[in-house]
């Protein structure tokens, strides 16, 4: 049980949200959100950075925060290097180590985490013992992988639950969530790109090292399946060898800092060709201006199921990592195989399925959310009823 002293209403002071950013994918969480912070007198936040956002070969993302005028409370060094079950396990201790000091330092009011990565669930555990309020952002879904289990610990843990439709919003009800803390707000990386700055395709091909020509763009987003971490070569070869057989423009963003992200990395540089275009890190309306841009996008990145559909891109959803997820009518799921991956990429550019892109809907919301989690956030009051968590079965 809290005491009184830790739950009491905090002064007049406007309500300060420490954000938890490790990777360029949740930095999409987060910008429309804080923008809506900035525009509330009664609201202040803080990023904290760490993992990927602060080295160099994944592209030093927190240059691109800095740019952009976001407030950054602290910077963690957490990773170190291996890219293995052992250093992802210690670089996480790490994380958790250094993360209540800062929260106290910054006087966090609230934590906001998003997604099922490990320094969010690093995160949602220090704040929940901290008896601060805890908000978690794409709660409820299903993905494959460590992952899928650290989102669902995340949800024991954080007392606001933001989910990006009905479907997760249910999972979370069936874990035992109370009501009350349940909140279906669409997924907020949908605001940034759809009402966000995107890079035209003209600058953006010019930028990247492009020719607007007839050929298709294949755009290739590949991570390491923690569990499969030994195969992640091996994977990423088998995709390249399918989509080097198509007379195209390819362009790869390389993986995150999973383990089995060396061996992704070793494989592009042996499998490189003159025409493959390969960046560790894109600014965010770049990487907008690519999925408008792109035929098709290859690989097991989220972005093909929670963003690609709202580009009405087809995607080809390879392997396990997003095993179960709700997807869009985009998304054409292949095992790891040459053939197969062959076989979905052309179908995915091919006249008919091009087609029946224009009715494709985006299962994950219509980019108007971030403005619903700051109302529930400003809303939600520090006290016993929030922070002492009951299991409705």
């Amino acid at each position: 049980m809290a005491s009184k002293a830790s739950i009491q209403k905090g002064s007049k002071k406007p309500k300060k949200i420490a954000i938890i950013a490790g990777s360029r994918g949740e930095w999409g969480y987060y910008r429309p959100i804080i923008n809506e912070i900035r525009k509330r007198p009664d609201l202040d936040y803080g990023v904290i950075v760490s993992n990927m956002h602060v080295l160099d070969r994944f592209g030093s993302s927190i240059d691109e925060i800095r740019k952009e005028g976001y407030k950054i409370d602290a910077v963690i060094h957490n990773t170190l290097d291996g890219y293995n079950h052992l250093t992802m396990v210690k670089s996480l201790s790490i994380f958790m180590l250094q993360l209540p000091e800062i929260l106290r330092g910054m006087e966090a009011d609230f934590v906001l985490v998003g997604g099922d990565r490990g320094e969010q669930l690093m995160a949602a555990i220090v704040g929940a013992h901290l008896y601060l309020p805890v908000g978690h952002i794409q709660a409820g879904e299903v993905s494959g992988n460590i992952d899928g289990v650290s989102r669902h610990a995340i949800t024991k843990f954080a007392h606001l639950h933001f989910a990006a439709n009905e479907d997760a919003a249910q999972r979370l009800l069936n874990m035992g969530e109370q009501p009350f803390r349940v909140h279906t707000t669409g997924a907020p990386q949908l605001d940034d790109l759809l009402h966000g700055p995107v890079t035209p395709r003209k600058e953006l091909f010019k930028k990247l090292g492009l020719k607007d020509s007839t050929k298709p763009l294949i755009l290739v987003a590949q991570h390491p399946v923690t569990e499969e971490f030994e195969k992640a070569g091996e994977q990423m070869r088998i995709t390249l060898q399918a989509v080097k057989q198509f007379d195209a423009q390819i362009v790869i963003i390389t993986s995150n800092s999973d383990a089995g992200s060396t061996a992704i990395s070793r494989v592009i540089q042996e499998e490189r060709t003159p025409e493959i275009k390969v960046f560790p890190n894109m600014p965010r309306e770049h990487y907008a201006g690519l999925m408008a841009a792109a035929d098709v996008l290859v690989g097991n990145s989220s972005s093909g199921i929670l963003e690609a559909p709202s580009f009405k891109l087809p995607a080809v959803n390879i392997g396990n990592r997003e095993k179960g997820r709700l997807q869009g009518k985009n998304v054409i799921n292949v095992p790891h195989s040459v053939p197969e991956i062959k076989k979905a990429i052309i179908k995915a550019l091919s006249k008919p399925f091009v087609r029946s892109m224009r009715n494709c809907i985006n299962p994950y919301g219509d980019g108007k959310s971030a403005r619903h989690i700051v109302d529930v956030i400003a809303a939600a009051e520090h006290n016993e009823e929030l922070l002492v968590k009951r299991i409705t079965y």
